[in-house]
């Protein structure tokens, strides 16, 4: 309930000083030289406090922006790799250096947009700065209850170019495989086959340790992903029969799978050994990441579906998958002349 006094100065001034209580929330107070607005706050405050409104807003008055970064670093970023911890760590820090004083209630979408705008960088980069700073704002609306509403929702992303898709046809795969075959790495051709056959992603295949990989199940465990969320990648075929060879060999001085040779607690560098293996088998505009695009496009064109295939590699949404939705064309062309098959292959024709 709500109560509001009168208090008069000794120069005969009026003010009306209200105080708010509620079962359960701290006393609000305010003090107004009418009435009338005295009692318009009340109004609005006791309406805030009943729609859940009120201290989120409070709170959002309490925080800075720098304050929020800290706290997202310390409770969120632990549950991602190293990798995806300094990359969303670096995107929320520029956006501090233009308003890491600003209280969060003072974060609008005019803020975001003039600071997007400072970007000079690609769409697609763009969008990423984008995506990382509403993440964190979610949780703070979620799970901190600092906010109330995310203000990034109100900002539109660049206009994106359709994402890249770059596969081997069945020539250029076995043209890159006998090059890293003849590579003078030992690792490279079991790490490209395990890249083409599971879909890992480069830091995901590197960071391996030999705790994730069950051979009895044939299955690795990927335990830090890129979006934080625990991978079970099943290993069969000619991948499988790698493993089991090197397992049979494997070095005791390290628990990673591809150690260097310098240093057995990093991981081994294969970029020059894969560009020169890439020239070698006269592959033109081949980039490691594109083995991940060979695994999604082989998996599109022997009939995966989009959840499927999203699921194998890792992807939280579709919209990074539809990419691949051309390939399976011709399956979904099988599938439906089944369906009709079934449905109508005994009609005899068109009646006249």
């Amino acid at each position: 309930m709500a109560a509001i006094e009168k208090r008069i100065a000794k120069n005969g001034e009026e003010t009306f000083r209200v105080k708010i209580r509620k079962k359960g929330y701290p006393v609000q107070t305010a003090t107004f030289k009418r009435m009338t607005d005295a009692k318009k706050w009340v109004q609005q405050i006791e309406s805030a406090i009943d729609e859940g409104r009120h201290f989120k807003t409070a709170e959002a008055k309490k925080h800075t922006f720098n304050d929020f970064v800290a706290r997202y670093c310390s409770d969120v970023l632990p549950k991602y790799s190293s990798k995806e911890q300094k990359e969303r760590k670096s995107k929320l820090e520029w956006w501090a250096k233009s308003f890491g004083d600003y209280l969060l209630a003072d974060i609008t979408p005019s803020v975001i947009v003039e600071r997007r705008d400072q970007l000079d960088r690609s769409a697609a980069t763009t969008d990423k700065y984008l995506k990382n700073l509403s993440h964190a704002f979610n949780k703070a609306i979620n799970e901190w209850e600092w906010l109330e509403e995310n203000p990034v929702m109100k900002v539109s992303s660049p206009k994106l170019p359709q994402g890249r898709v770059r596969f081997l046809d069945d020539d250029e795969r076995e043209r890159l495989l006998d090059s890293c075959l003849s590579s003078t790495s030992q690792d490279l051709y079991l790490a490209v086959v395990l890249a083409i056959s599971t879909g890992m992603r480069k830091g995901e295949l590197m960071g391996l340790r030999w705790r994730d990989i069950n051979l009895k199940d044939q299955c690795i465990i990927l335990y830090k992903t890129k979006n934080g969320e625990r991978r079970r990648i099943p290993v069969k075929s000619h991948a499988l029969e790698l493993l089991i060879e090197r397992s049979k060999v494997r070095r005791l001085d390290t628990s990673l799978f591809f150690p260097s040779l310098v240093n057995p607690a990093v991981p081994i560098g294969l970029r020059s050994a894969f560009n020169r293996a890439c020239r070698a088998a006269q592959l033109d505009d081949f980039r490691w990441h594109d083995l991940r695009h060979c695994t999604a496009s082989y998996l599109a064109m022997n009939g995966s579906t989009p959840s499927e295939i999203a699921e194998l590699l890792g992807h939280k949404t579709l919209q990074m998958v539809k990419r691949y939705a051309h390939l399976s064309d011709s399956h979904n062309s099988q599938v439906l002349e089944s369906m009709n098959d079934k449905l109508f292959g005994n009609v005899k024709g068109i009646k006249s």
